[in-house]
Parts: structure tokens; sequence; C-alpha cells
């Protein structure tokens, strides 16, 4: 595959975004970056890969059910985002340190070139659907440090009646991602990869996978797939890898929301909720869409100006929820597939993966062998599906979003729980991500237990962001204990971090309370991000056999010491082990510390 810095033969943009002959065009002379550089090598793999991947008969079968493609998309290179850099005299601003507000304020007061208004112009006066804005930077989706969900996207509607007010609405879209190459959490994220303070964007355009439905735009199903699982679960290797399903947009599963989580080698399996009760309670109950219905409050550097987070509940008079979702019945307590009767809907996707109205699990394992064996590494993809209304004919349309390699530690460790000193123990787990030993680490930061409530979530990650600022400047590795999902943007499913926020952390702990006892994290650009530093990720149940050792962290003596969180620093490091084939881990005291 080609390098972000390379620039491949690609149709220049036409101004025919759908009726034209090609699906990826270009506007501009420089690099795409790395996020359109995928794109296109995919697209290229789907025209000639799939059904030698999948398997001749079973091919048939899978293209008979979907229709895989790259969403159309059109690709605004480089050299334009410099020019308007230059022109506008912004690189004095972007270096001194403003705030994100302040930045975004004014790339939207600047002027794009010239050269590419008239284009944007006759795309809008054609296209009435939505349109998703994505960066692709030069640094982006890196293996070994990636830049996924670094940068922004923003989704426009793009369906106002006249075409000027559609084309000023993507000029706004377009200024924002550029503003985003330099927020202060991109700032931070490139200093912690060793990238200095600059990086480069190219912006895709590309129509947005899914259906309009009355005042709302969304698809049926949006997803994450890996090649190689962090966490174990029942019988599965990690190699079996691992898939997260949402209803609606894949902000659900950027954002760490609650998703179904299940291994493709065993996609009938059900996670081991302890009722059908706590499963109801615990599955997705909100969904993202595009707003499509009266225009929100003007915001244009809020990326999330014109989306809305609904109830499931709303989604029953679009009749979408029949291949998604199962159906309490009290008469039984038991889950009955489909939305055949009335009753409380669980999203667990049953009509896919046990009945198998359409073979979803299939194609997703077949897309995954094949971008591996390209990659010639374990893989992250990212997709949405829309299906055909019911009774009607055809494919549904499955949309691949985006893939990139996966770093994974081959480091042999062996941890024997049962045989440890549990004098020594400052916690243990039999769910861990990652895989190696670090005995570097004498600092810990962690969230008070007894001052924790989910409340105070944005508040912890600010005092937890200063920390880790503090510590990163003075190249201080450290572990890092808390409450709930880590990065979730959900607060009371845990701490709205980003990864610049914790990014000099070597070791994770997320723990569970009986107020927080939410499922493991199986974010998207979070742990990718976790995986390819290397960093250690650990899910400690509050009920579980090693219980965190509290008292002896609170007989440290205190760094910093804020009202949620408190930074103590060990005489001699900690010993820290993952076992990556078992997912089992354990963090040692040193007898002296």
């Amino acid at each position: 595959m080609t390098t972000p810095f390379d620039r491949p033969t690609v149709p220049a943009f036409d101004r025919r975004f759908f009726d034209g002959s090609e699906q990826f065009t270009c506007i501009g002379s420089g690099a795409f970056g790395g996020k359109a550089h995928s794109l296109l090598s995919v697209k290229d793999l789907l025209a000639t890969g799939l059904e030698a991947s999948a398997g001749t008969t079973r091919a048939k079968t899978l293209l008979r059910h979907f229709d895989v493609h790259v969403p159309t998309l059109t690709v605004v290179a480089t050299d334009l985002f410099e020019t308007f850099m230059d022109s506008n005299r912004l690189w004095d601003l972007v270096r001194s340190g403003e705030s994100d507000h302040r930045i975004a304020l004014a790339f939207q007061a600047a002027d794009l070139p010239t050269e590419l208004l008239g284009d944007l112009y006759a795309l809008v006066r054609q296209v009435h659907t939505p349109l998703a804005v994505r960066s692709s930077s030069l640094l982006e989706d890196a293996l070994n440090q990636p830049f996924a969900g670094v940068y922004a996207t923003k989704m426009i509607p793009n369906n106002q009646f006249d075409a000027e007010t559609r084309f000023h609405k993507l000029i706004e879209a377009i200024k924002f991602v550029y503003a985003s190459t330099f927020f202060e959490n991109a700032r931070n994220y490139r200093r912690l990869t060793g990238h200095g303070s600059e990086d480069r964007m190219a912006v895709i355009l590309q129509a947005i996978v899914g259906a309009r439905h009355d005042d709302r735009f969304y698809p049926e199903l949006s997803g994450v797939a890996r090649s190689y699982s962090f966490y174990r679960s029942g019988h599965t290797r990690p190699e079996d890898g691992v898939i997260n399903l949402a209803f609606g947009l894949g902000k659900t599963i950027v954002d760490g929301g609650v998703t179904w989580s299940y291994s493709p080698a065993y996609p009938r399996a059900t996670p081991p909720y302890s009722s059908v009760r706590d499963l109801l309670r615990q599955t997705q109950l909100r969904f993202w869409a595009v707003n499509m219905g009266k225009p929100p409050a003007y915001d244009p550097v809020a990326e999330a100006e014109y989306l809305v987070s609904l109830p499931v509940a709303d989604a029953e008079a679009d009749e979408t929820l029949r291949l998604v979702a199962s159906t309490y019945d009290a008469r039984s307590d038991r889950l009955s597939m489909g939305v055949g009767i009335r009753g409380p809907r669980a999203l667990n996707f049953a009509p896919l993966l046990v009945l198998e109205e359409y073979a979803l699990n299939d194609l997703l394992k077949a897309l995954l062998r094949l971008c591996q064996d390209a990659l010639g590494a374990p893989v992250e993809i990212e997709f949405a599906v829309t299906f055909p209304p019911e009774g009607a004919d055809g494919p549904a349309r499955f949309g691949f979003l985006q893939v990139r390699p996966m770093a994974v530690s081959d480091t042999v460790v062996d941890v024997d729980l049962q045989a440890i000193d549990c004098r020594n123990l400052l916690v243990a787990s039999e769910r861990v991500m990652g895989n190696g030993l670090v005995t570097d680490v004498r600092d810990v930061v962690y969230v008070k237990p007894d001052r924790f409530e989910a409340r105070h979530t944005p508040v912890i990650a600010e005092q937890i962001a200063r920390i880790n600022l503090d510590l990163v400047e003075r190249g201080v590795p450290y572990l890092l204990i808390g409450f709930g999902r880590w990065g979730s943007s959900d607060p009371w499913l845990g701490t709205p971090v980003t990864w610049s926020q914790i990014g000099g952390a070597k070791a994770i702990v997320e723990a569970t309370l009986p107020a927080m006892n939410v499922d493991l994290s199986q974010g998207s650009h979070f742990f990718h991000n976790i995986s390819s530093f290397n960093v250690s990720y650990f899910s400690v149940p509050f009920n579980g056999d090693f219980p965190i050792d509290w008292v002896g962290l609170s007989q440290r003596e205190a760094v910093t010491d804020t009202e949620f969180v408190r930074h103590v620093r060990l005489a001699r490091p900690l010993h820290i082990a993952v076992d990556g084939r078992q997912g089992h881990g354990a963090i040692l005291w040193n007898p002296t510390s």
C-alpha cells in the first residue's frame, strides 16, 4: 500500500459527484493523507479480492446479500490547506497556543482558496444528501503512532432548499476540520508521539451511509471489527478478533458508548449478563443521527452541530429495528428475536448474528482476512450498513469507511494469578488488554474511591489531564487507576478523557463500583491508540477475586492531592506483567516501595 506522502493517480473531480464514472476523485495537486490512501487501497481491494478471500461459492452468497463499496468521495488535497493557511496568515495564530474556540473562530473568518470554491459549489448544486467532511492528515493511521480520532469529522445534512446555503455550510465544515489540526488535543497528541507541533491536512468529502426517516438520517448498523481481540471471553483466542455493533451512526462506538460486542468466531454467543433484565439495561438505549429537520442553533465551531442523540424507541416508527433488535417477552421472561411482538427492545443484533437473515458475520470475517493479508498485520475496519425495507428486493448497502493496521505485541509472558503472593499485590485481573512486562513505573495517579461520583467525572478528567501534562513534559511514565470506562463521552459510564489527556500512562486500570458497574470497554479510536502505544489496560470488577489495594495507595505520600485525584511516587518501581495469550495480568508492589 502507498504512504500518505505519495501521490497516487486519481481522476480529478469532474463536478458530477454521484453521476460521474468515478467514485474516488480529487481536488488539488497535493498529498491525500493517511485516511484517503487507506480508502483508495480498499476500493481497489474490494474490486478484485473479496471473491478470492471468501471463496468463490461463499463470495457469491455474500455479494448477493451485500453491495460492498467505499462510499463516493472526493479528496481536497493538502496543497489547498497550505494555500488556505498561507493566504490568511494563520500560521502565527496556531503557533501562539490560542484556545480551540479562538482558533476555530479565526478559521471561520478566513477565506478558502478561490480555486476550490467553484468545485465545492458545483458539488452542492447537484448533491442534496448528507455529507461527511472527514480529516485525512499526513500523520493519520500510521501503524505505530495512529492519529485515529484526533482530528474532527463534521457531518452536515446538506438538504437546505437553496444551493447557496448548502455551499456555505460545506465551507464551514471544511474550515472546522482544518482548524481541528491545531486544537489542544491534537497539539498534545503530536507532542506525545514526537511529531512536533504541526501536520498537514487533506479533507475527504464523502456521502454518508444511511437513509432518511422523517427528520433524521442514519444507517441501521455501524460497526468496528478487529482481527485481533484484546479481551478473552469463553473459548475465544486473541486471533479470533472482536466486533462492536451499534444502531445508528458510528459516533456511539467512537465515543465509547454502549455497543454489542462479540467474537466473529462465536457470533451466537451471548455475553455473560446476569439476567435478561440486566441485558435490557445494559444494551444500547440511544442512537445518533444527522438532523434533517429544523436547523439547530448556529454553531459552526461545534463538531456535532448537526447531529442528534435520540432514544432507540424513537426508531420504532421508522421500522428500522427489525434486523438489529430482540424483544422482551414478560410472560416467558425471555427474548424473542426480532420485533414481531410488543415489548421492550434489546439491541443484540440476533436477526443478523443468529438467524443470519443477512450473512453479515461471514462478510466481516472475509473483509478482515482480506485486509489483514494486504497490510501484513492485524487490522481494524469501520463500516456502516443500510438494509432494504421489509419486503423489498436487493442487497444491503455495506459502506466500507476505514481500515487501519494494529500493532500487536508478541512477547511471551506467563502470569499465574493463583501463585501470586497477595501481600505484594496492588491489583490483578483476568480481563487485561495488552501483553508484556513494564518495570519502570514509580508513579501512580488514581481517582479517590471515597470521593468518586459519576457526576464529577468531567472535573476528574480535568484534574488528571493537568497531572498527565506535567508527567509527560518530564518524561515520567505512570499507572492510572479510575472507575468506569476511560475515554467514554458519557460521564455516567466513565471519565470523559481524550487520549492526549492520559497519554503518559504505561498501564491503565478500569475499576468498577456498585454505583458504576458497566461492561468492559471496547471503544474504537481510544483502544487503537492503547494497543499501538503498548499500554496495558486492566478491567477490575469491584466484586472480583483481586481487589485494588486502596490502603497501600493511601499510605504513600502524595505528590499531588486534589479534590478527586491523588498522585503518589514510589521508592521503587512497580512490576507490571500481562499475559496476552490468557488475558491475565498483575501489578505488584516492590516490597521496599
